[in-house]
C-alpha cells in the first residue's frame, strides 16, 4: 500500500482533526513501530506499521467509498433478506468496505440508491433538518384533477401527519395512467405510495431519478459507479459539513 502522512492516518482514525493530529504528534505521543515520532511529514503504511498514541494501538477506519447504484426492481434495500429475495448487494461490486445504504427504495421501486461507509454523511443526508431533495418518475392509475395534483402539492394528510409541500409537475400520460415527476424534501415510509391512494390514485411505478444533486445518468438497472470528488464534496456542502468534520480529505 502507498505510504500516506501520519496526521492524515490519526485522523482518519478518530483520535483528532488533521490540525489536532499534528499537535498530537508534536507532543511526542505517537509511536511508530516502537519510535516516538515528533516531525511531522513522517509517512506510515497503516496496515503494515504498528501505531500508537498514548500507548494505545490506534485501529483503522476503512477508506471511505461512495457508490451510486441503479436499484433494479424486485430487491430488497438490505444486506440480508429472510425470504431468500434479491437484495441491492447483489449487484454491488466487491468495493473493499463495508457498505451500507442511504435510506431505502421500496421492493418495487427503482433508480438511485446511494451506498457508502461514511456514518457522518449518510445521517445528515437523511435527517429532515437539512431537507435533501429525492426526485421520482412515477406512475398514477388514472389522471389527477387540478384538485388533486394541488393536494399532493400542499400536503396530503398521514399516519404520521401532513407531508410537506412537495414538487409535481404532470410529464406525461397514457389513456388509463399519468407520469408525474415529484420532489420530495422528506421520507416518510412508502410515502409516495401512500400520497397517491390519498388522493384516490394509486400508484403504478415509482423511479428515483435524483438525490440532491446526484442523478442516474446512462446507468442500467444494477449498474453502478462510484462518485466523483467534486460529487461527494457537493453533498458534504449541502448538510454543512466541512474538511475538518471529514477527517478524510486528500
Amino acid at each position: 500500500m502507498t505510504k500516506v502522512r501520519l496526521q492524515k492516518v490519526l485522523a482518519q482514525a478518530g483520535i483528532a482533526s488533521r490540525r489536532g493530529a499534528e499537535e498530537v504528534i508534536r507532543q511526542g505521543r505517537v509511536v511508530v513501530n516502537g519510535i516516538v515520532v515528533t516531525e511531522l511529514g513522517v509517512k506510515v503504511d497503516p496496515h503494515a506499521d504498528r501505531i500508537t498514541v498514548d500507548r494505545v494501538t490506534i485501529a483503522m477506519v476503512e477508506s471511505r467509498v461512495y457508490l451510486l447504484l441503479f436499484k433494479p426492481r424486485c430487491c430488497v434495500t438490505t444486506a440480508r433478506d429472510p425470504q431468500g429475495r434479491k437484495t441491492v448487494f447483489d449487484f454491488v461490486p466487491d468495493a473493499g468496505a463495508r457498505l451500507f445504504p442511504v435510506g431505502r427504495l421500496d421492493f418495487d421501486a427503482e433508480g438511485l440508491l446511494l451506498l457508502t461507509n461514511d456514518g457522518l454523511l449518510a445521517n445528515r443526508l437523511q435527517h429532515p433538518r437539512y431537507g435533501v431533495t429525492k426526485t421520482y418518475e412515477v406512475a398514477a392509475m388514472g389522471h389527477p384533477t387540478p384538485a388533486a395534483l394541488d393536494r399532493l402539492r400542499t400536503g396530503v394528510m398521514l399516519e404520521e401527519g401532513m407531508t410537506a409541500p412537495a414538487e409535481v409537475t404532470v410529464i406525461g400520460s397514457s389513456p388509463r395512467s399519468t407520469r408525474l415527476r415529484i420532489v420530495l424534501h422528506q421520507g416518510w415510509n412508502r410515502q409516495i405510495k401512500r400520497m397517491g391512494e390519498a388522493v384516490g390514485h394509486p400508484v403504478l411505478s415509482i423511479k428515483r431519478v435524483a438525490f440532491g444533486p446526484l442523478k442516474l445518468g446512462s446507468l442500467k438497472p444494477g449498474g453502478s459507479r462510484h462518485l466523483k470528488s467534486g460529487e461527494v464534496e457537493l453533498l458534504y456542502k449541502l448538510v454543512h459539513l466541512d474538511k475538518e468534520q471529514r477527517n478524510a480529505d486528500g
